[in-house]
């Protein structure tokens, strides 16, 4: 049994997830940093078999998230959007804004380390909070407790070009499926030197099957590879 005074220490903690735990134990468990387990000895068990399971959830909850709301993206740009969403960096992030830090138990070297602003920490922090809620109530309202937080990132990411690249995607199934590769051809362009945005026309066997518009022709060229993998008329 954790003491009152760390149960009301914890309230902050549920107030700024949106969700108040049923047990409040697991909630401890999930922000006990094993520095803090050691030095308190053999009955206190740390977060790492959380941070575990919390991983599975997060990577559960963001592919189910992206696969109903990005039908037009393959497994492989998927996989990349959600390597960069639940990163060591964007979790430590997310922890930061939850002020998680404030709120785990860690030993006495760890705490004068500055352990409660470590990303390495705060992430695994986060994971183990996330199989906590898990544990306490199921998939279904950890991810609605959670993915409040994790969506922004996701939609940033899913239109940022460096974390997809359709016009490989694009090249690959020609050249298996038809033994060719695209061509591009600038069809339009207009604004001053310093600000063009340019029209791009992508060809597969001299039929036109995209069409994108950009602020740079490559910018252009990765649109009208994306809307040509989302036609239905595609010749594979």
């Amino acid at each position: 049994m954790i003491s009152e005074k760390r149960c009301s220490e914890l309230v902050p903690c549920e107030e700024a997830l949106g969700y108040k735990f049923n047990n409040i134990e697991i909630l401890n468990k999930a922000l006990t940093h094993k520095s803090y387990a050691y030095e308190s000895g053999k009955q206190t068990k740390d977060n790492e078999r959380y941070e575990f399971l919390g991983d599975a959830v997060f990577d559960l909850m963001v592919s189910e998230y992206m696969v109903k709301k990005f039908p037009q993206y393959q497994e492989g740009v998927l996989s990349k959007i959600r390597a960069v969403v639940v990163s060591e960096t964007s979790l430590a992030e997310i922890a930061k804004k939850l002020n998680l830090g404030e709120f785990i138990l860690l030993g006495k070297g760890e705490e004068l380390s500055g352990g409660r602003k470590k990303p390495s920490i705060l992430a695994n922090a986060l994971e183990a909070v996330a199989a906590a809620i898990y544990l306490d109530a199921g998939f279904e309202k950890a991810a609605t407790v959670l993915l409040l937080n994790f969506v922004d990132s996701i939609d940033n990411a899913a239109v940022t070009s460096k974390y997809q690249d359709f016009k490989s995607e694009l090249q690959e199934k020609t050249q298996l499926k038809l033994n060719t590769v695209p061509n591009y051809k600038v069809v339009g362009n207009s604004g001053p030197d310093h600000d063009k945005t340019f029209e791009v026309q992508v060809f597969i066997d001299n039929v036109p099957y995209g069409f994108g518009v950009g602020k740079s022709k490559k910018e252009a060229e990765q649109k009208a590879a994306q809307d040509a993998l989302g036609k239905d008329n595609l010749p594979f």
